[in-house]
């Protein structure tokens, strides 16, 4: 963490509004990543997003939702609505309520014309509706699609008016969006908090064991739990503005020095980044073995950038024969112990390196369920994940209740924290041998 002896930027005291538009969301054929993305990045710059509201593609419903919130907000978003297509209304609907003619814009045009050409396929002319802009307003350029967004200021507010499709609005909002409102004064230039990722501990018990740190502090302090799948974060803040930067950077090192291997990292990496940043420190490689994760746990790590460095491959092996042909697993002991078995997870994280020549192994396999697998000894949802090391090779069983999608998903969070505890540990031995460390 990089400290400053000044304030957290001011949290500008303006309201936020978001509108999702679509029936796709309404259907619930489409998940609202909107709300989640777009909350999360105006949250590390201090603004607290008011309210989002999901409404239909229909045009009666934009402009009365619409009305309602440009009345009350200070920034209003909209997603969706900005397409080729005639469920595309939104731009239509608010320059009814905002007064304003929409004019054509020739350089859209040229701008789709460039993007169909450069695809090979043929423009129809129904792409011509996205080419409409509002008279008083500014373009907002797309460079992932052929609908433009649209910036408006009006009545001391403004409007952002964003496509879709998420591969779009991200970067847009991103690279464009939040600098223009940081420009203007209605979005602090950097994070308003700092961030301390756990793992391995509940909600509750890192409450009760960071509190002898929030207790000095008082209500100066502002403090915010999130749980996620087996890791929280707390952020601490300042809203009063009465500690500067450099003591939440304070707070939070005591905070991770309480928590020991408990402390992941500040800031917002994955699990799989941590692990991978220990593996690169040392010149280490990883590979890995899962039969009931499918290959999730790999790509973990892949979505990692930089993940060649340490990442040297995966095997995902559902049948015995898949297992006995790439990770060298005996054929006898899959028929004593069974593919679901600690033997075969050792097996398994021991054949993924020596066939990959990685330093490290990680294995995942078990009875994922709900509807199939199973025994009296290995129930559903009975999970068995491996580590081989350079140090030696372990397993363990657990056992985790509920859909398929949360069975699997426990199973990689348990495989990544024990990964990233033993690099931790290999990595102080390492140092304290060489010297490093009294």
């Amino acid at each position: 963490m990089v400290s400053e002896n000044i304030p957290p930027a001011p949290v500008p005291a303006k309201r936020y509004e978001l509108l999702t538009l679509g029936d796709e969301l309404l259907l619930g054929l489409t998940e609202n990543g909107h709300l989640t993305f777009i909350g999360a990045q105006l949250g590390k710059c201090g603004v607290l997003l008011r309210r989002n509201v999901t409404i239909t593609d229909e045009a009666d419903a934009i402009v009365e939702q619409f009305r309602e919130s440009w009345a009350r907000a200070d920034v209003v978003i909209t997603t969706g609505g900005l397409g080729p297509t005639c469920d595309d209304r939104t731009r239509e609907a608010v320059a009814a309520v905002l007064g304003q003619k929409l004019v054509f814009e020739p350089a859209i045009v040229k701008e789709i014309e460039a993007r169909f050409a450069h695809s090979g396929r043929k423009m129809t002319d129904n792409n011509l509706k996205q080419a409409w802009r509002f008279e008083r307003g500014e373009v907002i350029p797309n460079a992932n699609g052929t609908a433009p967004g649209l910036w408006v200021e009006q009545d001391g507010k403004v409007l952002v008016m964003l496509p879709g499709p998420p591969n779009e609005l991200q970067p847009m909002f991103i690279e464009q969006v939040m600098p223009r409102l940081v420009q203007r004064g209605l979005l602090a230039n950097r994070e308003a908090y700092v961030q301390v990722r756990s793992a391995g501990i509940g909600e509750s018990a890192l409450e009760v064991k960071l509190q002898p740190v929030f207790i000095q502090y008082g209500d100066a302090l502002g403090i915010a739990f999130c749980a996620h799948s087996g890791q929280v974060d707390v952020r601490v803040s300042s809203p009063s503005r009465k500690l500067a930067f450099a003591q939440l950077e304070s707070v939070a090192a005591e905070c991770a020095a309480l928590l020991g291997e408990d402390f992941m990292c500040f800031g917002h990496d994955s699990m799989a980044k941590v692990a991978g940043d220990l593996l690169r420190a040392r010149e280490l490689t990883l590979a890995v073995a899962e039969s009931a994760t499918g290959g999730l746990l790999a790509s973990e790590f892949t979505g990692v950038c930089g993940a060649s460095k340490f990442f040297a491959g995966g095997c995902v092996c559902y049948s015995n024969e898949s297992k006995m042909q790439l990770l060298d697993v005996p054929e006898c002991l899959l028929a004593q112990h069974g593919a679901v078995s600690a033997e075969n997870a050792v097996a398994m994280a021991m054949g993924a390196a020596e066939r990959l020549g990685a330093d490290y192994g990680l294995a995942i396999a078990g009875f994922a369920g709900p509807c199939c697998g199973g025994t009296n000894e290995n129930p559903v949802g009975t999970i068995y994940i491996a580590l081989h090391s350079p140090h030696g090779v372990w397993s363990k069983k657990l056992n985790y209740p509920g859909p398929r999608a949360m069975v699997n998903r426990r199973a990689i969070t348990a495989a990544l924290d024990w990964l990233r505890r033993e690099l931790l540990r290999a990595t102080r031995s390492a140092t304290v041998s060489s010297g490093g460390a009294q």
